[in-house]
């Protein structure tokens, strides 16, 4: 998919008043559009276009993604925080690693019951010797330091830094219910039918995810498995009445 398609797809998906506008997240976010693998993958550039033709409007932004950049999702933090207009973020199944700080620098953050958010450690894959290592572990570090100051920004007082920072080591999973009690900016809302199944980045990276979601994550695989039969048997039926053998 080239840049300017990804682009297009993406600008079509607001929906825009004389004073609001929607963004959704409903992807991984990606650095770039070379990163891209489908239309709901949302990079820092998309982003700024975005907010560039909804200046001066309230947004609603509605997540469901499992994260994914760091550096990419830190650019969309700070430029959603230069926004002038009231965010409000709508947790409509999952927001989970990078994509928990991206719903948290918004001024008020709406989740069901049955929603989930998520904050861990950055992590990362890394070759090398001693010293390339040992750089890399103090590189994420660092990047643990900025995302917990973003959560101690949205906490509750009694949810310190430290206390922050353990959570994150620990992988912790939030719903609607219990969200509140660490942030501030959330409110519960009544349960919907939740969009909750995340990408295979984040089924396959996450250490604690809920049962719920991985039942979820590995019912939709099977139906996906299943159509992709179903359309083999129609092609291979297709190409023998085709050659006259059936």
């Amino acid at each position: 998919m080239s840049k300017k398609n990804n682009l297009e797809s993406f600008l079509k998906i607001k929906n825009q008043t004389e004073s609001s506008a929607d963004l959704y997240f409903y992807g991984d976010i990606v650095s770039d559009s070379w990163s891209v693998w489908q239309d709901e993958d949302k990079y820092p550039e998309a982003v700024k276009t975005f907010l560039d033709g909804v200046k001066g409007k309230d947004l609603n932004i509605y997540i469901n993604s499992g994260g994914g950049s760091v550096f990419a999702g830190m650019a969309i933090c700070n430029m959603l925080s230069r926004h002038q207009g009231f965010k409000t973020a709508y947790i409509d199944g999952l927001a989970a690693s990078i994509a928990s700080v991206i719903a948290l620098v918004c001024d008020k953050i709406v989740m069901p019951k049955n929603s989930y958010l998520m904050i861990h450690e950055a992590w990362t894959i890394a070759i090398g010797n001693a010293a390339e290592l040992n750089k890399c572990a103090d590189l994420l570090k660092v990047l643990n330091d900025g995302i917990a100051n973003i959560y101690v920004d949205a906490a509750h007082d009694e949810f310190t830094k430290d206390k922050i920072l353990q959570a994150m080591s620990n992988e912790t999973w939030m719903t609607g219910e219990t969200a509140p009690k660490y942030f501030s900016k959330i409110e519960t809302a009544e349960s919907l039918e939740a969009v909750a199944c995340a990408s295979d980045y984040a089924m396959k990276n996450f250490k604690n995810v809920p049962e719920f979601l991985r039942n979820a994550q590995n019912q939709a695989a099977q139906n996906e498995e299943k159509q992709i039969n179903v359309q083999k048997c129609k092609d291979r039926i297709r190409l023998l009445s085709l050659k006259g053998e059936i």
